[in-house]
Order: structure tokens, then C-alpha cells, then sequence
């Protein structure tokens, strides 16, 4: 039996037009490829919200993922590597980019809850399932005031999870909050800039 065209591509990293210039976004507001405690405390305060044991504050860029702000179970969680864990997952702070679901979170502009991937063909197939054992998802995007979705904030579990309409204010109200901080360091960016006065 063969697999219908669409149906295939369904299983696989969406495409990303807007990747280059997300990651030029990225680059000018100096986010997105270093730890920021900032954020770290963001996705603590995520983990506590929803009761998921990992959240990250995430940027994507053409090739990878990069978790700004992370919180993960376990004092030294945030130095693993997360590609290849056998066992409890592990989680550090670069993905592939044709790992998880926020690559589909930033080319749909919306919110994704998965309370069991599972029961998704086009996302069961997703490598973290197998790889690290992920077993739901709850993601909202970060979009800046131009409309540009510059990543996302997310939670991740390795049991099933009833997210619902709760889980999922609580993601957007996140997202609001990220966006908040990162609005208020690029104005704090362009007052320091004095080609912007």
C-alpha cells in the first residue's frame, strides 16, 4: 500500500519560508542562541503552571532550535544532550530543527496542543517520540508587532496530558509574557542605539 504524497509530508518538518529572515529578526534583537536566565525563570514558572516536568523558550532559525530558556528536571538536565537519550530523556539547549513540534507551531502562527502525539499520524512520527520518548505537546508562537513569529514557548511531558482550555490560556498567556520582555529589551536596545535617536 503506498502512502499518498500529502499524506508523507505531513510526518516531516514543515517547510519555513520566513526561516532566513526570522533568523536575521533574531540576530538585530540579540536573542536566541545564548542561555537567558530571564527566560530560564519564565519556563520554571511554565513547569509549575502546567504541571509538565520540561519548558523551554525556544528560536528557530534556518537548521536548528535553540531553548533560550529551559527548565528540566534534575540539577544537571540542562547540560544533556538531548539527540540519542535512551533512557530518561535528556534535555539540552539545541535541537534539530526536524525534531519536535515548534517548527509546525511557527509555520502555522497558532497554538498546537497534543495531549497524546500519538493520536496524530503527522505527528506520532515526529523523532522525539522514539528518540526521548515525548508523549504530549503544548506550544504557542512568539509574534513580534510586525507579525513575524519568532519562536515559541512550549511543554513537554512524557506522559499523556489533558491539557485543555487551561493549558492552553496558560501557553498563550506565556507567550504574551515572553513577547512583553523581548518588546521591552528591543526598546531599550534602540535607546541605547544613537543612530536610532
Amino acid at each position: 500500500m503506498s502512502i499518498p504524497e500529502n499524506e508523507f509530508r505531513l510526518t516531516i518538518t514543515p517547510d519555513d519560508p520566513g526561516a532566513t529572515e526570522r533568523a536575521k529578526r533574531l540576530r538585530d534583537l540579540g536573542i536566541g542562541n545564548l542561555p537567558d536566565p530571564e527566560f530560564d525563570a519564565l519556563a520554571q514558572e511554565l513547569t509549575q503552571l502546567t504541571g509538565a516536568p520540561y519548558a523551554m523558550v525556544n528560536f528557530i532559525d534556518e537548521d536548528h532550535q535553540y531553548f533560550a530558556g529551559l527548565a528540566a528536571p534534575g540539577p544537571d538536565a540542562a547540560s544533556q544532550a538531548i539527540a540519542g537519550a535512551s533512557e530518561a530523556p535528556e534535555v539540552g539547549r539545541e535541537m534539530d530543527r526536524d525534531h519536535g513540534y515548534c517548527p509546525h507551531v511557527v509555520v502555522r502562527g497558532k497554538a498546537l496542543v497534543l495531549g497524546d502525539v500519538c493520536d496524530y499520524p503527522r505527528f506520532a512520527g515526529n523523532p522525539v517520540v522514539d528518540k526521548i520518548g515525548i508523549r504530549s505537546y503544548l506550544g504557542a508562537p512568539l509574534i513580534d508587532d510586525d507579525g513575524n513569529t519568532l519562536g515559541t514557548v512550549c511543554v513537554v511531558d512524557t506522559e499523556t496530558h489533558d491539557w485543555g482550555r487551561p493549558g492552553l490560556e496558560i501557553i498563550k498567556g506565556m507567550a504574551a509574557k515572553v513577547m512583553d520582555r523581548i518588546r521591552e529589551r528591543n526598546a531599550g536596545l534602540q535607546q541605547d542605539d544613537p543612530l536610532q535617536g
